[in-house]
């Protein structure tokens, strides 16, 4: 297995395909400054990851609450 460092870079860019050949998997690249990392994820994988990312986008957008 490989040493992986504990804390994330951050991402500068993304993109995401299904592959011609295995149309059953999403690929999921991400950019960072140390590289290129690629993911492969079923489709329920996917979608989890959709939802879960529009529930965090939707969080960040509402307005603070005065405390």
């Amino acid at each position: 297995m490989t040493d992986r460092p504990t804390s994330a870079d951050f991402v500068t860019a993304f993109a995401t395909g299904w592959p011609e050949r295995e149309p059953h998997l999403l690929v999921l690249s991400l950019t960072t400054h140390k590289g290129i990392q690629d993911f492969a994820m079923t489709r329920e994988q996917a979608l989890l990851i959709a939802k879960t990312i529009k529930r965090t986008a939707a969080q960040l957008a509402e307005p603070k609450k005065a405390g």
